[in-house]
């Protein structure tokens, strides 16, 4: 089985955000990039289906600048078997539908029984670039799937665990097919140092708009981010002290007054 797994670098949930006044949107300069959590996920989900099966291979794909290359080599000394970056500067400027153009056409290129991607990545929290890459693949997808059954190397259909609203949704879905991973019961395991020295030495192909032949004039550009703020500050919190008779009227005065939400 061929699994391709399209990862996404974003900024460390540490990372303080600060807004450069002079463009107008977040200063980079002293951001640390990890691995969309989502998409890690999805690698571990990835490396525990090539095992169960004892045959197959793993391609990792990403679409960014050379930084991207970091998180590739992670994802190396994981277990995946290969990674490709994708960078043009005439992909500057798309949005989801055009990088979910552009991640099928290198998915397809790689060839695939099954792609696996994050349910969400946590810098836009859109959701949307897992379902274009099925829609332009032509192929089925599952959302929020934290659990995969496959039974053996052959079989034209796996059974996915998909969570809805106070359930669990158990569907079977032909391959070739989608799926967007959840926080599941495995945690994503760590590099190993013999992986990791493996992956300094892999030889990782950067693919270009001429490669995957796309004409970059026919990518999405519908949405522009016009600039980036910071929310506003809470104000400071009220503490009542005092006897219960003597809060609880206080209490129901500032929740009306002020507050005005009763």
């Amino acid at each position: 089985m061929n699994i391709v797994c399209c990862i996404k670098q974003v900024p460390s949930t540490e990372t303080k955000v600060r807004i450069n006044p002079q463009i107008g949107f977040v200063d980079t300069s002293d951001v640390e990039w990890v691995i969309n959590p989502y998409d890690e996920y999805a690698v571990e989900t990835a490396l525990r289906i090539k095992e169960k099966l004892g045959t197959g291979k793993i391609t990792a794909v990403s679409l960014g600048p050379e930084r991207v290359k970091m998180a590739l080599r992670t994802v190396l000394a994981m277990g995946v078997d290969d990674a490709v970056q994708i960078t043009d500067p005439a992909f500057d400027g798309i949005d989801g539908l055009g990088t979910g153009r552009v991640l099928a056409a290198a998915v397809a290129k790689i060839g695939f029984n099954l792609v696996l991607c994050g349910k969400q990545a946590i810098d836009d929290d859109m959701a949307l670039v897992p379902q274009v890459v099925a829609h332009f693949l032509g192929i089925g997808h599952v959302a929020v799937v934290p659990e995969v059954e496959v039974s053996a190397p052959d079989v034209p259909e796996i059974v996915v665990h998909r969570e809805i609203e106070g359930a669990t949704e158990v569907v079977v879905v032909r391959l070739p097919c989608l799926l967007t991973i959840q926080k599941g019961k495995y945690q994503p395991r760590y590099p190993t140092l013999k992986l990791m020295m493996a992956a300094k030495k892999k030889e990782i192909p950067v693919w270009d708009a001429k490669e995957l032949g796309i004409d970059p004039g026919q990518l999405s550009r519908q949405v522009e981010v016009i600039s980036h703020r910071l929310p506003p500050e809470r104000k400071a919190g009220k503490v009542l002290e005092g006897e219960l008779n003597q809060v609880v009227p206080e209490l129901v005065r500032f929740l009306r007054e002020e507050a005005k939400v009763i």
